[in-house]
Parts: structure tokens; C-alpha cells; sequence
């Protein structure tokens, strides 16, 4: 039987009564007509507690949320029943700002928490809203940004941050209240990987100063830290327990929307379920007695095709020579970037918060120019062009879809591109139909986007993009906020597009999906270009990606120190044999 570490748990009997009591609560929102968004939760969770809700989108985890500070029912209304007490003290019929200094949320949608002029002063709103003393503002202040990894970012505008840096700012805004719950609404969806486990880090550091914690995710990797996971399933509490208890189960979390653990799923058929291995470590212990072993020329195999898909792609489209970029407020986010994309290549853009991803791909299609250096799209310098006329073969697909949407129906927002290109309305009706076929939305041209889920909304910016015929599609963070069905949807949608000949440039903080769909990827580092190659080639440098506070997705670690890169479980099977005779 295999061992498994011991982890370090606080005695159970150091905990209080429950800190939150929630007493059979149902809640209907009043535009949902086919059922309640919660069913007959019964949840009791103790002082210094850490735990993971996990489900698909629409699963109710947002809405469980909100009932912990009185946002429901107090200001979203809809049928409610049942009760939610926090310190003895119920919900129902208070104000939410009652309850501030006990339950800190940090939202799903971060940037509607900010709205001070510098990072500094965004830490230091609440605080200041309870009168805490000057001295003792000032040291939460540093202490805050300081575990979000925002130190030295004081005088910032927010605007000015990536999407990651504000989704640690919004974070670190509410550890400075310093309230006995925190509760943090997919707090990971926007962050690189070393700040994804981050997250979960800070979190285990407040538990263990007896700090309640409760993280709504969709992810499984970083949830080892949890004392309890929590699955959520169309409202209904449906299955809890430590995270060994319900990570080893990996048929059940594929039917219930979460990616299971890539090594847990490796070792599914090969042990029983008391001895699957949740990480990377364990996983390598219970190799070596199964008699498995990497068969060197089927790995070979895998090394040659990543090497035909590359002399497949076409000419050079767009080349990158010796860009610079600096913005007026002094900040020099890419220096000496040098990068070549061919026609049909699926590429990939990683790196931290902050290193220059969305600074490099917007010049890509015109939306920046170059301070230094050039960026040469389809033969042409970018200056040398109009926006309109690059957008003819570059399209760009926004990471919020909603800064990209504004019609109030879906045909109209996919006709609005091609319109504005001047294409005739047969052609613009044609154009919108095949797109709308491409994203799977044909039957919804008359639906307001603003009333679709967000990955609706996501292939509705693709759909908009595609219907202008470019040649290279950009997409910024298109899997950002999708649950693991929606994310496999959305890049199956842009694997099509590839096949079919557009080019793809993707930014991601999704390692798997860089290593299950990109062809070839480059990493940067404070804004420079460190790393170029395929994922294969990328992946086996982790001392340099942990540099770039990137991680390579579990199985990826795993072949690595089997010596053989593999990029997925498929893979990892396909190249695995047992015993000696190969």
C-alpha cells in the first residue's frame, strides 16, 4: 500500500461552535424560470476553517456566495427561504455593510471592486471606512500587498494593471479589513500559475492564523490545501469531503464539470481509488512498483510530428523586429521582442501578470504602435496602415467579451465587423450565418447577448471576428472564467477555426490547453521574450518558466522527471508500457 504524506491539520477541537450556519436555503432568482439557483442547502462551517466549492457554471457556487454577507436577499432579490446566520447573527433583514467587517468577498468580476485613484489607496478604503488608526493603516497596507505580491505597486493606478494585478489588488483590498470570513468568488480565473497556487497559499497562511476561508473554484490542482471540498451540482449540495475523498474521484468529477487531477486520472485503472496519487510526488512513487516504463521510440514518434506541424505552416505573416514599447506613463512593458508567425500556426503567449502579453499581441494588429523597432503585418509596417485596413486579416478577440459587445442582438453584433468593412448585405448575411455555424450558435441571431452565459457571450466575440474573414485571429485569455466543459468547448471552436486556415495567436495562463492545442509558444518575462519553441521544447525548462512564475500542468511535471516530455494524459498512455521488454 502506498504511503502518502501526512498533512498538517489544526485540532478540530480548537475550533468554535459553527461561524456560519445555513439552515435549509433555497433561493430563486426572479428571472430564472426553470429552477432555484440554490436547493435546500444545509451547510455548518467552524472558525478557521478552509474550504473549496467546486461545480460547473450555473452550479450555484456565486449565489452561495452572496448569501454570506446578506447581498442575497438584502440588495438581489428573489424567492428565498431558509436562513444564513454568521456569528449567531442572521442575514435576513440586515444591511449588508453590517456585516463587512465579518465577510470579505472578493467578486468574480474583480474590477467592479476598484475604484480608487492609486493601489494604495484602494487597500487602504476599508480599513479607513472601520477608523482604524493611521500607523495600523499603513502596515496592513503593507502587509496586504505584500501577500498578493503587489509590493512596491503603491502608487498605481489600477487602470494601468493587468487583469491578474487587479485580481490581486482586489484581494488584497479585502484581506486589509481583516474580517473574520473571507470568501473569494473564482479568485484564480485570471492569474498565473505560481499566482494561482499563490492564492491558495495566502489562504492556508489565514487559515492558520484561524482566519475562516471559503473559495469558490473551478479548478482542482491547488484545492489540496482545503480542509473540505464542497461539490455543488445545479444548486444542490452533492457530494463533501476532505480533498483525497473527493479528488479520487475522477468519473464523478468529469460528470460534474472539474477537471480531475491529471496524475490521479493517469493511475485511475492502474490502483484503487485509497491509493491514487494526488501529486506529482506520489505519482512518481507509485510508478516504479506498477513495472511501468516510457517506450523510446513511440516518444520519438510524438518528437517527429511536433517537428512535421511545425514545416507545415506557410509563409511569414506577421514578423516582430526588435519591438519596444513604453506607454506615457513612463512604463516599458516589452523591450528587444524579436518573433516570426507563419501562416497557420496555432501560438501561443504566456507569461506572469504583467509581463507583456496583451502589450505584445495589440501591436500584432495595430491597436499599439512601436516606440522602437517594427512590426510587419502581411509585408507592411503597422504604421503604415490603418487600423480598418489591418483588421481585414488580423482580428482581435477581446479577454472580456463585454468590452466587445454592444449590439443589442447577436446578428447585429456579428454583422457589425463586416458591415463596417463595407461588404454588401449578401455578403454580410452569408458571412454571419457561417460564422454563427462556426461558433455553434446558429437559432440564437435574435437573442440579446447581455441575457447569455459568458462562454455564450465569449464564442459570440469569436463569431463577431470570424465574420470579418480575417487571416490571424487574436485571442486574449479566451478561456478566462469557463468551467472545464466550457473551456474544452471554446478550444475545440479555435482548433476548428486553425484547421479550417486561420491562423491563431493565443494569450493564456491555461497551461494544459497551451499543451494539448498550441503548435508552437513563446514566454515572456518583464516584458521580454525568454522562451521560443514547442511545447514540448518550452515545457521541459521549468527552472526558466518558474523564473516567468509559469508551472507546467501536473503530467508534464511528472514525464519530465521520468525523463520524456509528454503533454498529456492521452499522451502519457500512448507512450507507457509495463515491464522490461519493450
Amino acid at each position: 500500500k502506498l504511503q502518502h504524506p501526512v498533512r498538517v491539520r489544526r485540532d478540530e477541537e480548537s475550533m468554535s461552535d459553527s461561524l456560519i450556519s445555513i439552515k435549509q436555503l433555497s433561493f430563486r432568482y426572479r428571472d430564472q424560470e426553470d429552477r432555484d439557483a440554490l436547493t435546500n442547502i444545509n451547510l455548518d462551517i467552524k472558525n478557521g476553517e478552509f474550504i473549496v466549492v467546486m461545480g460547473a457554471s450555473g452550479a450555484g457556487k456565486s449565489t452561495l456566495c452572496f448569501t454570506l454577507n446578506g447581498l442575497i436577499p438584502i440588495q438581489i432579490k428573489g424567492s428565498y427561504s431558509g436562513s444564513v446566520s454568521v456569528k449567531g447573527v442572521s442575514t435576513e433583514g440586515k444591511k449588508v455593510s453590517s456585516f463587512a467587517d465579518k465577510v470579505g468577498i472578493v467578486f468574480q468580476d474583480f474590477e467592479t471592486q476598484l475604484f480608487s485613484t492609486n493601489v494604495e489607496l484602494e487597500v487602504a478604503f476599508g480599513p479607513e471606512n472601520f477608523a482604524v488608526e493611521r500607523e495600523e493603516i499603513g502596515r496592513r497596507i503593507a502587509e496586504s500587498l505584500d501577500m498578493v505580491g503587489l509590493e512596491g505597486f503603491n502608487d498605481r493606478e489600477p487602470s494601468t494593471l493587468s487583469g491578474g494585478q487587479k485580481q490581486r489588488l482586489a484581494i488584497a483590498s479585502v484581506l486589509a479589513i481583516q474580517p473574520d470570513i473571507i470568501c473569494m468568488d473564482e479568485p484564480t480565473t485570471d492569474l498565473d500559475p505560481i499566482g494561482k497556487n499563490g492564492v491558495f497559499l495566502i489562504a492556508k497562511r489565514l487559515r492558520d492564523k484561524n482566519m475562516t476561508m471559503i473559495i469558490a473554484e473551478h479548478e482542482t490542482e491547488e484545492t489540496l490545501y482545503a480542509d473540505k471540498i464542497i461539490i455543488l451540482d445545479e444548486g444542490k449540495i452533492v457530494e463533501t469531503g476532505t480533498p483525497r475523498e473527493i479528488l479520487t474521484q475522477v468519473d464523478f468529477l468529469r460528470q460534474k464539470g472539474i477537471m480531475p487531477l491529471q496524475t490521479t486520472e493517469f493511475f485511475k485503472d492502474r490502483l484503487p481509488a485509497s491509493d491514487l496519487p494526488l501529486e506529482v510526488d506520489e505519482a512518481i512513487d507509485a510508478w516504479n512498483p506498477l513495472g511501468l516504463e516510457i517506450h523510446e521510440e513511440k516518444h520519438q514518434e510524438l518528437v517527429q510530428e511536433d517537428k512535421r506541424r511545425l514545416e507545415s505552416h506557410g509563409d511569414i505573416v506577421i514578423e516582430v523586429k526588435d519591438l519596444e514599447h513604453t506607454y506615457p506613463t513612463g512604463l516599458t512593458a516589452l523591450r528587444n521582442a524579436n518573433l516570426k508567425i507563419r501562416k497557420g500556426e496555432f501560438l501561443a503567449v504566456v507569461g506572469q501578470n504583467g509581463s507583456g502579453k496583451t502589450t505584445l499581441v495589440k501591436h500584432l494588429n495595430g491597436l499599439l504602435l512601436p516606440t522602437k523597432g517594427s512590426v510587419i503585418v502581411n509585408g507592411k509596417d503597422t504604421r503604415e496602415q490603418s487600423l480598418l485596413d489591418i483588421s481585414r486579416s488580423v482580428g482581435y478577440v477581446f479577454q472580456n467579451p463585454d468590452h466587445q459587445i454592444f449590439e443589442e442582438t447577436v446578428a447585429a453584433e456579428v454583422a457589425f465587423g463586416p458591415r463596417l468593412q463595407g461588404q454588401t448585405e449578401e455578403e454580410i448575411k452569408r458571412n454571419v450565418k457561417q460564422a454563427l455555424e462556426a461558433v455553434d450558435l446558429v437559432g440564437y441571431e435574435e437573442y440579446d447577448p447581455f441575457s447569455m452565459s459568458k462562454g455564450e457571450r465569449q464564442r459570440i466575440a469569436v463569431a463577431s471576428i470570424v465574420a470579418t474573414k480575417p487571416s490571424v485571429i487574436i485571442m486574449d485569455e479566451p478561456t478566462t472564467g469557463l468551467d472545464y466543459p466550457q473551456i474544452k468547448s471554446m478550444m475545440e471552436l479555435i482548433k476548428a477555426l486553425n484547421e479550417a486556415g486561420h491562423t491563431i495567436i493565443m494569450v493564456t495562463h491555461t497551461m494544459w490547453v497551451v499543451a494539448e492545442y498550441a503548435h508552437r509558444a513563446v514566454v515572456l518575462r518583464d516584458g521580454e521574450i525568454i522562451l521560443q519553441g514547442t511545447p514540448r521544447e518550452i515545457f521541459r525548462h521549468e527552472d526558466i518558466l518558474e523564473e516567468a512564475f509559469l508551472k507546467p500542468p501536473q503530467i508534464i511535471q511528472m514525464g519530465n522527471r521520468l525523463g520524456k516530455t509528454v503533454l498529456s494524459v492521452a499522451e502519457l498512455e500512448s507512450v507507457t508500457e509495463e515491464g522490461a521488454d519493450k
